[in-house]
Order: structure tokens, then C-alpha cells, then sequence
């Protein structure tokens, strides 16, 4: 992924099986059991042994309903503390609180988002479930705020997720025109665009979703991804922030255009 170009990773973490090492979940899906957190960081760092001009955005967050009892308890809270903060890690992750610096502060380096620790606090509690304009202040005495879309379960077809997607988009590229607070262009704008409907009959997939299949849930455009595409387009030389695909492989100009909505410099 890191060499597709993907630079933001939401890793959910918890406990394995045996309750001795944590590994990732996506919700009860285990994602493998041998890929431990400590592990993939150092795989992290040594990509950016061999990308120092390279920056990484990791967001962790404690995945709930994973085993029958799991909780986000003392030992797991040890565990990651501990991965975040060995000589490794003070090397490798952004040391400041409460900002996100410069492209060439962090280059070489990782920005994560976990209190009582270097990096960003995104509040759980001040997280909106399901939310499609989410507001949460980052920074009280610098006004540093995150702008969330996180509609991970549309209450209509893909439509519903694609113009969610499409109006946060839109909100980013306008963000430092129209807001007069100062040093406005220093926020964050994080968009999901990737969701999923189980309730419907018969249920939509995450991979129906952001791909289609032809049906009346998922029109004959194609899923969200391919109609993002020509709205992308349409907004080459805006700043986006961090935009979250899933099956982020199809169409294969997607991946392109986004990236290459601004030059590297920019």
C-alpha cells in the first residue's frame, strides 16, 4: 500500500486470542494473527529508512467487539505504550502535541492520533457516530480543529455515501476562502469514503459499495469510487486532507487522480 502511494492508515488494535500481544481487527474479524502492532511499526520505520523525504499519518484506535470479555484494559493500554514510545518510536514518530507541523518537520517521520501521548487526540466521545460533518477541536489555544465525514452506514443507496463524500470534499477545498479564522488552512479535513448497509435486503457489501454492481443500490455509474473520479477531477489544485478509499484499486485512474491533485511541493 505504502508503495501505491497510501500515506494514512486507520489501524484498529486489540488483543490477540491469547491475550498477550496486540494484532489488528476489523471489528470480530481478525486481521491476522501473527502481525503484531509492534511489528508492522517497525515495518513502517523501515520504509522510511528508505523514503526519509516520506511522511505517514497512523491513526490507532482500540477495536471493541473483538472476543467474548475483550476490553481496552491496563495491559492493553501497557502494551501500546510501550510500541509508541521505545527508542524506535521517539526516532521515527513526530514528537510535538496538539499540531500537525509542517510537510518538512515531518518528513521521515510518523504523525499518529493518541492522547496522553506525542501526536493528535481525536475524542472518541466528541466523535459523532455515523457522522457526515464532524467538528472536533485538536488544539483549544491554537483553535486547531479536525473536519470529519465518517458515513459509514448510508441510509439510502451508494447516492447517500457519494454525496456525503462528494459535499466534505467540496467543504475542504473552500475551508481557507470562506473561514476567517486565522491560520484556517492549517486544519485537518479527514473523509471517508468508504461505507456499508447490512440491513438492506439483499445486504450491501463495503466492496458493492465503493465498486457497484449494476443494481438499483448501486447504480449503473459504477460504485462510489468510479463516480468520484470526475469530481476529483474537477478539483485539481484544491487541498482535500486525508480521503479514505476502500478497494482503492478500482478504477485504476483513482489512486492518480488524487494524488495528483496538487504538486509534490504543494
Amino acid at each position: 500500500m505504502l508503495d501505491d502511494g497510501i500515506r494514512a492508515f486507520d489501524l484498529r488494535y486489540a488483543y490477540d486470542v491469547t491475550n498477550s500481544s496486540l494484532v489488528f481487527w476489523h471489528g470480530p474479524a481478525l486481521q491476522s494473527q501473527t502481525a503484531t502492532v509492534d511489528d508492522v511499526m517497525y515495518g513502517f520505520y523501515r520504509w522510511l529508512d528508505q523514503h526519509p523525504s516520506e511522511v505517514v499519518f497512523l491513526s490507532f484506535q482500540y477495536q471493541s467487539s473483538t472476543t467474548p470479555y475483550a476490553t481496552n484494559s491496563q495491559g492493553v493500554q501497557s502494551l501500546l505504550f510501550d510500541t509508541l514510545t521505545s527508542p524506535a518510536a521517539k526516532q521515527y514518530i513526530q514528537q510535538t502535541t496538539g499540531e500537525i507541523g509542517t510537510l518538512g518537520e515531518s518528513r521521515g517521520q510518523i504523525r499518529h492520533t493518541m492522547p496522553a501521548l506525542p501526536g493528535l487526540h481525536f475524542s472518541p466521545t466528541d466523535w459523532t457516530e455515523n457522522g457526515d460533518n464532524i467538528t472536533l477541536t485538536l488544539n483549544a489555544s491554537t483553535g486547531l480543529t479536525a473536519y470529519i465525514e465518517d458515513y459509514f452506514l448510508p441510509q439510502t443507496s451508494s447516492h447517500s455515501t457519494l454525496n456525503a463524500t462528494s459535499a466534505h470534499l467540496h467543504r475542504a477545498a473552500s475551508h481557507g476562502i470562506r473561514d476567517a479564522k486565522l491560520h484556517a488552512l492549517d486544519d485537518l479535513f479527514w473523509t471517508f469514503a468508504s461505507s456499508t448497509k447490512p440491513p438492506n435486503i439483499p445486504p450491501i457489501t463495503p466492496a458493492m459499495q465503493a465498486l457497484g454492481n449494476g443494481s438499483s443500490a448501486t447504480p449503473g455509474q459504477g460504485g462510489v469510487n468510479h463516480q468520484l473520479v470526475p469530481i476529483l477531477r474537477e478539483m485539481r489544485g484544491q487541498r482535500l486532507g486525508i480521503v479514505m478509499f476502500d478497494f482503492y484499486e478500482e478504477p485504476g485512474e483513482l489512486l492518480d487522480v488524487f494524488l495528483g491533485l496538487l504538486p509534490p511541493e504543494e
